[in-house]
């Protein structure tokens, strides 16, 4: 299907690896230019160099921390008109709410809810005089399924759910669209490296705790960082213009719920 987004401009924020990368690289095939971000430059030139080669597409890279106002500025930079964000940045690592300090509360608020908000208030206003803009949220499955040590995380990314659920309807009659996308479990280095963790406290090996977690999904697998970037290249093309304001699980089915 052609998307009817080639030669838009792009930014895909922390898209040198994971759930990031898969969207950079799935909207350089629909032929975008895409601004790639991680915080290390030779992560960077990496993906920059890795996804140009494989897709044609003009792909510029940008490093800089995201959830700071001098790497917001840096990617506004390289691509002050974007037809496209997707907002995406680490969240904070697991870890029992009452270990949890003002400080570090602040932090994850700010990565994963004050960060996309601060570039959505960058962009949307230009892309509603343009008559076109696509703003695709990352943000998780543990917005509508709570996940042990995941509570700030949760919070954070639910926060900007609710907050933008009274900001999309001030964009939609401009063709400008506002959706997100929650991941379940998603076969990145993150996921891994959880794994590996909690093998480690059980004794057992890594490989066992990924066949359980993954046999506890219907689908029987865990996602993959292509077909999620596929996904939100759908979101991002003309095809999407009347799809806005929807939280899309791609979980496998492990979270049960009838609607």
């Amino acid at each position: 299907m052609d998307l009817g987004i080639s030669g838009r401009k792009a930014i895909v924020c922390a898209s040198s690896e994971g759930l990031g990368k898969g969207c950079a690289v799935a909207l350089a095939e629909a032929g975008c230019e895409v601004i790639v971000n991680a915080r290390t430059q030779a992560n960077v030139d990496a993906t920059v160099a890795e996804i140009a080669a494989a897709t044609g597409s003009k792909v510029t890279g940008i490093a800089a921390d995201v959830g700071t106002s001098e790497g917001q500025q840096a990617l506004l930079a390289a691509c002050p008109n974007p037809d496209i964000l997707v907002n995406n940045n680490g969240g904070p690592p697991r870890k029992n709410y009452n270990e949890l300090d003002r400080a570090a509360m602040i932090e994850g608020v700010v990565q994963n809810m004050i960060t996309p908000i601060e570039l959505i208030q960058a962009v949307a206003d230009g892309m509603a005089e343009r008559k076109f803009g696509r703003i695709v949220n990352i943000t998780s499955l543990s917005v509508m399924m709570p996940i042990e040590g995941l509570d700030l995380s949760s919070g954070a990314r639910a926060g900007l759910t609710a907050f933008l659920a009274g900001v999309r309807p001030l964009y939609a009659s401009h063709n400008v669209t506002i959706n997100n996308l929650l991941p379940g479990k998603m076969d990145t280095k993150r996921l891994r490296g959880g794994m590996a963790a909690a093998a480690q406290s059980m004794g057992i090996s890594a490989e066992v705790v990924a066949q359980k977690q993954a046999d506890e999904i219907p689908a029987k697998r865990f996602g993959t960082p292509g077909e999620f970037g596929n996904t939100c290249a759908f979101l991002c093309s003309q095809h999407a213009g009347y799809i806005t304001g929807q939280n899309i699980l791609m979980d496998g089915g492990l979270f049960p719920h009838a609607f």
